[in-house]
């Protein structure tokens, strides 16, 4: 390791650091001060990083800044005391338009009707392709039926949160209310662990973690009641139409929205660095006073890296079915896609690489 980093890791692992996301860039050596592009339409530098504070107040100013979304330092450089960046978290050249590629190789585009249709041949009862650069839809099945969405929802939970600006460095123990929800669901977390407000938002965008959520929504320094408010006006705000929020973690059955609208909130939270990177986020090793939690992405196509995906979202509950919704580029070409009520995590993963590997055929 290098030296100047071993020291200001030291030797616990909540020194100086809000979170520290383990995982290594190809060619990329390690360093204890590492750049950051705030600008979206410049490549993020190729190095171990992490987000985090320093032990000087500019350093703090500016880590606070990328954490909030502040766009005050968006055309600079920022050096920050940071240790390591999701692989898949650097956009990359968004301008121009997938579309107007594809149209010009392959004409007019396939609807959900044609024959893009029988080549895909998804599971997901609901799906939409977008172009991320004009928005137009590339395909589409039951794009504006409104159905449970499940974990996707912490998306949203997680936009609330930043927008609150409150402090991501306060410790927050588990409550065991918390831990109750409109349905029983599997935690590897447990009542009165302590993690800081940054490690809860990485558990709950990385291993879609109720409690985590649950949480983040307790400690709103206006409350929950205003929390759910914030969420619900926050749709709205966003374009959202048919969506609702009835709970922070998705376990709540009413929360739902039409892929369109999903879409919409795919790229209202892309705008949030930090949930670009939290949510492409592979694996992270937290530390409890149980000892180590070696936590992992939900959606498998993030953990193998095959793909490269700029943000995703899952979501599991019985009456959402499998979802899942990701922008990915696909030949350095943003798309948004939207997929809902497929039969198992499988079959969901199968149904995007399909869809990921027709884009880039049609290219």
């Amino acid at each position: 390791m290098n030296t100047s980093l071993q020291k200001t890791l030291g030797n616990r692992p909540h020194h100086l650091l809000v979170v520290s996301i383990l995982s290594w860039l190809v060619s990329a050596p390690a360093s204890a001060n590492l750049q950051i592009t705030q600008n979206t339409n410049r490549p993020v530098q190729k190095t171990s990083t992490h987000i985090g504070w320093a032990s000087d107040a500019s350093n703090t100013n500016r880590a606070s800044r990328i954490m909030h979304n502040d766009s005050d330092d968006e055309d600079q450089d920022l050096t920050i005391d940071i240790r390591s960046l999701p692989k898949n978290a650097a956009p990359t050249n968004r301008a121009g338009s997938l579309s107007g590629l594809i149209d010009s190789v392959r004409g007019q585009l396939p609807s959900a009707d044609s024959q893009a249709e029988s080549l895909l041949s998804l599971n997901a009862s609901a799906a939409l392709v977008m172009d991320s650069s004009t928005g137009e839809v590339l395909y589409g099945k039951n794009i504006d039926a409104t159905r449970p969405i499940a974990s996707i929802s912490k998306l949203m939970t997680a936009m609330v949160t930043l927008d609150a600006r409150m402090p991501m460095d306060e410790k927050i123990t588990l409550q065991p209310e918390d831990f109750i929800g409109p349905k029983k669901a599997r935690s590897s977390l447990k009542p009165f662990e302590v993690y800081n407000r940054a490690e809860l938002l990485l558990l709950a965008l990385m291993h879609s973690e109720n409690p985590a959520a649950a949480a983040l929504a307790r400690t709103y320094d206006k409350g929950r009641t205003q929390f759910m408010t914030n969420m619900n006006s926050k749709a709205k705000s966003i374009g959202m139409k048919t969506a609702f929020f009835g709970d922070p973690t998705g376990l709540d059955s009413r929360n739902s929205a039409s892929p369109r609208d999903l879409a919409k909130l795919v790229k209202a939270a892309y705008e949030y660095e930090v949930i670009r990177r939290f949510t492409t986020t592979a694996s992270h090793d937290f530390y409890n006073d149980r000892g180590l939690l070696h936590s992992v992405n939900t959606n498998a196509l993030v953990r193998e890296g095959k793909w490269e995906i700029g943000l995703s979202k899952t979501g599991n509950i019985n009456e959402a079915g499998h979802c899942v919704v990701m922008e990915a580029s696909v030949n350095k070409r943003p798309t948004v896609i939207v997929l809902m009520d497929a039969d198992s995590s499988q079959r969901r993963t199968g149904d995007a690489n399909r869809i990921l590997t027709w884009l880039g055929n049609l290219i």
